[in-house]
């Protein structure tokens, strides 16, 4: 079984309606992105950011998976597939990838400030001054925010170079450290972008572009895999 490495981004999710920051230009609604999603941004106002990502989930709480996901979903009957997305929200888990790596973070998971291994789901959409872990610490977002490292980049990229198939979805490849991953795909693996919007990748000459949002596109990737 053909192993099918898919890195998905913001685009994915807009689909299902959720706004990203580049969407807003730089602000999502009253807010400056840095100062909600940077360590600075934590230490001078937590109950912003708090109340940032608390509107954050209450949406993603509303919002549903799109064909896009379940189209991705579905590729397992035939494929190994495994899932990176820089996205934070649950939608490829709901829709029913089962091999997701969150390069950013989850979303509807809280972790402790001062012990990043205590991470913990969040019941409902509420993260709240006073909201502790077992130690005794106030619980963050379990989000990498801007100037922060991203942990789980290692893994993405052993996983990149393991691929018989790589796709990107959703994202513009102008973001690092996880633009990069194309660097670790195999030079025999195909590489294919599925985005409305016109993609250019210098270096790549083997890259095939389906100009289709992620629910259309994937049913022609599905096609052009027949065809590998």
């Amino acid at each position: 079984m053909k192993k099918v490495v898919v890195l998905s981004g913001a685009g994915m999710s807009a689909e299902s309606g959720l706004r990203t920051f580049r969407e807003m230009g730089g602000l999502w609604e009253e807010y400056d992105v840095y100062e909600v999603a940077s360590p600075g941004g934590w230490e001078r106002d937590r109950q912003m950011v708090l109340r940032f990502y608390n509107e954050r989930r209450k949406q993603l709480l509303e919002a549903l998976p799109n064909p896009g996901h379940f189209g991705l979903a579905k590729l397992e009957k035939d494929f190994d597939v495994q899932i990176i997305t820089q996205n934070i929200d649950d939608l490829h888990e709901r829709a029913g990838s089962t091999s997701i790596l969150h390069l950013h973070g989850e979303l509807r998971k809280s972790r402790s400030t001062t012990d990043p291994d205590l991470i913990y789901d969040i019941d409902g959409w509420e993260l709240n001054e006073g909201d502790l872990c077992e130690k005794g610490s106030q619980l963050r977002p379990h989000v990498v925010w801007f100037g922060e490292a991203v942990p789980a980049i290692q893994e993405a990229a052993e996983i990149v170079s393991t691929a018989d198939l790589f796709v990107i979805i959703g994202t513009s490849m102008n973001v690092y450290p996880a633009a990069g991953l194309i660097d670790h795909v195999p030079e025999t693996a195909p590489i294919y972008v599925i985005d409305p919007n016109e993609v250019s990748i210098p270096g790549y000459s083997r890259i095939k572009v389906i100009r289709k949002k992620a629910g259309e596109g994937i049913d022609d990737l599905i096609n052009e895999f027949k065809n590998e």
